[in-house]
C-alpha cells in the first residue's frame, strides 16, 4: 500500500524523502496559516519566528501537494518526518483523507497544528505576521526563506495562496 504524505508549507520544496509520485490535492476542514510560533527551525525561544500549520476550520480547505513515498522508503521516511515535524509537539499527526486532482481519495500522514499547545497563535493579523516574519531566524534559517520559498512552489505548481504571497510582498518591503 502506498504511503502519502500530504505537503502544504516546507514540504512542497523540501520533502527529505524519496518521492515516487506527487499530484495536486485538497484537504477539506483545515486552512493553511502561520498559525504556529517557530522556537526551532525559523525563529528561537527568545526571538520566535512563525510557521504554517494547518488550523481545523469548518468548510475551510487547503490545496497542496500529495506526495507518494517511494516504495521501501516508508519506515525511515516516517521517522524523519517526526523528527521534523514533531520537535516540539505543536503538530499532532494524523491520517487524513485527502481529495487528488485525479479524482481518487487516498489517507494521507498530515501534520496538523494542536490549538491547545502554547506555540499555537491562530487569528493574528497579516501585518503582524510579516513583521515577525520579517526579522526571525532559526536553526534552519531565516523566517523570510520560509516564507518566499513557499509561496514560490505554491504559484509554480498552481496552487497560489493570497494570503502568502501579500505576506511575501509585504516582508520584501519591510526586509528592503
Amino acid at each position: 500500500m502506498t504511503m502519502w504524505v500530504f505537503g502544504y508549507g516546507s514540504l512542497l520544496w523540501n520533502p527529505g524523502f524519496p518521492v515516487a509520485e506527487q499530484r495536486t490535492a485538497v484537504l477539506h476542514g483545515y486552512a493553511r496559516s502561520f498559525c504556529m510560533w517557530s522556537i526551532h527551525h525559523r525563529g528561537t525561544e527568545e526571538n520566535p519566528g512563525l510557521v504554517l500549520a494547518l488550523d481545523e476550520v469548518t468548510d475551510a480547505q487547503c490545496s497542496g501537494m500529495a506526495l507518494a513515498v517511494e516504495p521501501g522508503h516508508e519506515e525511515v521516511t516516517l521517522a524523519e518526518l517526526r523528527e521534523r515535524e514533531l520537535i516540539s509537539s505543536a503538530y499532532l499527526e494524523r491520517n487524513l483523507d485527502v481529495r487528488l486532482a485525479d479524482g481518487r481519495t487516498v489517507q494521507a500522514v498530515t501534520y496538523v497544528v494542536d490549538p491547545a499547545h502554547v506555540q499555537y497563535c491562530g487569528g493574528m493579523p497579516l501585518e503582524t505576521q510579516a513583521k515577525v516574519i520579517a526579522r526571525a531566524i532559526g536553526q534552519r534559517g531565516p523566517n523570510t526563506e520560509y516564507l518566499y520559498n513557499t509561496a514560490a512552489h505554491l504559484a509554480e505548481i498552481g496552487l497560489e495562496d493570497e494570503d502568502l504571497n501579500w505576506l511575501a510582498r509585504r516582508v520584501r518591503g519591510l526586509t528592503a
